[in-house]
């Protein structure tokens, strides 16, 4: 007891420092002072709403915070709120035991009168003592955040420490989902930044890349600004402008950055309140004092509003302006309400006092209800979305509360326990039932859950199409569901019709197919330049940032705008250079295979036995071997032809030139075998001539063993070396072996070269040195330039080269050798006797 009245001797003496220092002034205020609608029920539920608004910014301080001037609107949302309750409450499948009661403040658009409101809701006796019980006895269930201005955190603050659930039903910042800091708040509106998606999307499919982007200087601007910017960003699309407008104060001055970027045609705003006069004003001044012809400006609102648009000079510049909207699920409902209710509701429903109490520092009418609002007998429903939604917030309480009653109920059966009537819930029991997201069944709106489990909607894209001396009509532009847009395409022909068709904003034009885009240098990505792709790679769309290369088996057209396959190709016997290279080949067989006969036909002929006759027919036989090696060169490459086309030609080549190096041996061997006291006469006859030939050939047959084995050659193509052919060849495999082959003939041609050289001058009749130094001079000749050319030449002109050289050569050791022996036995037989040969050998001696 002493306690007790320590704390009233306490308030007592703070209280009169109240009323001493700042006096309150509690008088009796006409019909529009502040007002609380009431009603009560066994379960009471709080609503916080907008519905009239503060004339003065100016606070008086011997008046209570609530009693300030202020306009009162439209009421119709209140008549709404009450009249859904009370269906609520007739409806005997939902609530057959208990009724609902409400408790409907005014927040007067302003966080003081919000907190008003809040310590009102929570204080069950006269005074603002929140959790004091002292008079009348209330049941707060849950707390409806139905203000227009975003103080859901200053709400959530105040009632989440009572644990009364917070509903809200608009949306509201992202902040508010985190359930550490707000546990008994629950949204059952997506959470801001649902249209975010849809803005970018409809820039995107309309080709808007440069854009001006405004908010208001609010936290949620600040927000919009954080959320928007990156999304745009990776989206490629640039914004030129960013500003942030103060609520009440003048705008920054935009004429030179609006006369810099006039080709800026899309503006991006971020506007938190249905009357957009102040913003279109500012653009309207900007714009009409710039010199030239304007361009219509299209304005995307960048929230989800009621926006109202009328005729107005404002709209000179302003081509449309774009809002969004959620999409419903039907026109019309079941629970039918109209908006025609009586007029003078007030005085004919409720019942108005005014409470003095001296700790309430409140000073509001009570309006208390005594009787039903009824509809006029004849009266027509006129639906607004808004309205109905809250209607939907009303009958989804009404259907959790049922929920949670039926599950108390089985909980009690459970356990045996009978009772006429379940103790009353409380908030905190209510809260775990309204994390089941039954709004979104309930609602007329198209909600459902995305992969998070939030709450998200399908969005319909209005455009107010604005026609000089005609009032704004409004139409669907298109579509926003799930996650994908999708344009509407009668109203985009309706404004084709109209002579309003959609500016363009970007800063270039498109750069076409194969064209890639190239940056400026000091200025927005979106701004560019058109190159052509490089070589071998192509674009196929508009303003691609970077060609895409070919296959290596296609090539890109002229345009370079789509891949073409490339030709197959390779050396064939078709075309003319394999045409004449056979022939050259068959000619040159023919001409061996005729000298070799015209030798055999003549073999006992002096001129021919003079040199060793089984080399000489070695030696042609080789050659009409090497004449036919080209033929493997030529046509279509196959697995046998590329493992021996390089090994034959080798290896009897190798035999070729082993033979001529034999012939050389043996000349300078006979030679001093001649001389007097010479012991070198026992190395003359066929073993010698043999086994050079057999040594020389068998080191060449060595290393192409070595090379078929280790790393044969194989059919390959060549997709790089021709722009628009793929050449088939034979890959060498390892090509070291190649050159190292090819190096061996060398070698052995050199020594041959040499030696033939030495002996040239030796005495004799039919002395070969001379032939043979002028048939190896054009052997090497022929393979010192072949190096250089195969390296440089690419594809079928390779083995051209290769078949090339082989023919020349071959044809260099024909000519210089066995044609002037042909000449002398066929056309100056006299030449070919052994008288000749005696005479003439000691002529030269």
């Amino acid at each position: 007891m002493e306690l007790l009245l320590l704390i009233v001797l306490v308030s007592r003496g703070i209280s009169e420092k109240l009323r001493m220092k700042c006096p309150l002034n509690f008088e009796i205020w006409d019909e529009k002072k502040p007002w609380i609608y009431y009603r009560p029920g066994d379960h009471l539920i709080g609503i916080v709403t907008s519905m009239t608004r503060r004339l003065h910014e100016m606070l008086s301080f011997n008046l209570a915070p609530t009693h300030q001037s202020y306009s009162t609107v439209n009421n119709f949302k209140l008549r709404i709120l009450i009249f859904a309750i009370q269906m609520i409450n007739k409806n005997p499948q939902l609530l057959h035991n208990f009724t609902l009661g409400y408790s409907i403040h005014d927040n007067y658009v302003n966080p003081l009168g919000t907190s008003d409101a809040l310590l009102d809701m929570l204080s069950t006796g006269e005074a603002n003592v929140p959790n004091y019980s002292c008079g009348r006895k209330e049941n707060l269930l849950a707390l409806i955040d139905a203000a227009k201005r975003d103080i859901s955190i200053q709400m959530s603050t105040l009632v989440g420490s009572h644990k009364v659930p917070q509903i809200s039903d608009a949306i509201v910042s992202e902040s508010l989902s985190d359930k550490s800091q707000f546990p008994f708040f629950h949204r059952l509106l997506p959470k801001e930044g649902i249209m975010y998606p849809a803005i970018v999307q409809l820039l995107l499919h309309f080709r808007w890349i440069l854009i001006f982007l405004f908010t208001s200087d609010t936290e949620k601007g600040e927000n919009f600004m954080k959320t928007f910017t990156p999304m745009l960003v990776r989206s490629g699309i640039c914004v030129v402008i960013s500003q942030r407008f103060s609520v009440t104060g003048h705008t920054a001055p935009l004429r030179d950055a609006i006369a810099k970027w006039r080709q800026v045609n899309v503006f991006v705003h971020y506007i938190e309140y249905t009357n957009i006069w102040d913003r279109v004003l500012s653009f309207h001044l900007t714009l009409e004092g710039m010199p030239g012809p304007i361009e219509g400006k299209v304005w995307i609102m960048g929230t989800i509003e009621h926006l109202i648009v009328k005729q107005e000079r404002l709209y000179k510049y302003v081509h449309s302006i774009w809002t969004f909207a959620f999409q419903g699920k039907r026109k019309e409902t079941d629970d039918a309400f109209g908006t025609k209710l009586l007029g003078k509701f007030e005085d004919q429903c409720f019942h108005c006092s005014f409470s003095k109490h001296g700790f309430s520092v409140k000073g509001r009418k009570r309006c208390t209800q005594k009787m039903p609002l009824e509809p006029e007998k004849e009266w027509r429903s006129v639906w607004i979305p808004f309205h109905l939604h809250l209607h939907s917030v009303i009958k989804t309480l009404a259907h959790v509360l049922k929920a949670a009653y039926s599950s108390r109920s089985r909980r009690r059966s459970k356990k045996g326990e009978e009772r006429l009537r379940a103790p009353r819930l409380h908030p905190w029991q209510f809260h775990p039932f309204l994390e089941k997201n039954e709004f979104c069944n309930i609602s007329h709106w198209k909600l459902y859950l995305d992969q998070d489990g939030d709450i998200t909607a399908d969005l319909n894209i209005i455009s107010w199409v604005l026609i000089p001396w005609l009032d704004p009509s409004d139409e669907q532009l298109g579509s926003f569901e799930r996650q994908r847009f999708t344009a509407n395409k009668d109203t985009l022909l309706l404004l084709k019709l109209l002579n309003k068709t959609l500016p363009q904003s970007k800063c270039v034009e498109n750069c076409h197919p194969g064209f890639v885009k190239q940056a400026r240098e000091g200025e927005p990505v979106c701004c560019y330049d058109c190159v052509p792709c490089l070589e071998g790679t192509i674009s196929t769309q508009e303003d691609t940032e970077k060609c895409t290369k070919c296959p290596p088996d296609q090539y890109p057209d002229e345009d370079r705008i789509q891949c073409i396959p490339k030709i197959i190709t390779f050396l064939s016997y078709e075309e003319h250079l394999g045409i004449i290279l056979v022939s050259f080949a068959l000619f040159l067989f023919l001409t061996t295979a005729l000298v070799l006969i015209i030798f055999i036909k003549y073999r006992e002929t002096p001129i021919v036995k003079a040199n060793n006759r089984d080399l000489s027919y070695i030696l042609l036989i080789s050659l009409l071997l090497c004449f036919l090696s080209p033929l493997l060169f030529i046509g279509q490459r196959r697995k046998s032809t590329c493992l021996l086309r390089q090994a034959v030609f080798s290896i009897v080549f190798s035999v070729a030139i082993s033979s001529l190096l034999a012939k050389t041996i043996t000349v300078v061997l006979a030679f001093l075998a001649t001389k007097p006291g010479n012991r070198v006469k026992r190395w003359l006859g066929k073993s010698l001539s043999n086994s050079i030939i057999l040594s020389c050939s068998a080191v060449q047959i060595i290393i192409c063993s070595i090379w078929l084995g280790v790393s044969p050659p194989f059919p390959d193509s060549d997709l790089h070396s021709q722009f628009r052919e793929i050449i088939l060849q034979c890959n060498e495999g390892y090509v070291v072996m190649f050159y190292i082959t090819l190096s061996y003939m060398g070698i052995l041609a050199v020594i041959c070269f040499t030696m033939a050289f030495l002996a040239r001058n030796l005495p004799g009749a039919f002395n070969e040195a001379k032939l043979i130094t002028f048939s190896m001079l054009v052997f090497c000749s022929v393979w010192v330039s072949f190096v250089p050319t195969y390296l440089s030449t690419k594809g079928k002109h390779m083995v051209a080269v290769q078949v090339f050289s082989i023919l020349s050569s071959c044809s260099g050791l024909l000519g210089c050798i066995f044609i002037p022996k042909c000449y002398i036995i066929i056309l100056k037989p006299h030449l070919n006797t052994k008288e000749h040969l005696t005479t003439r050998r000691d002529v030269e001696m």
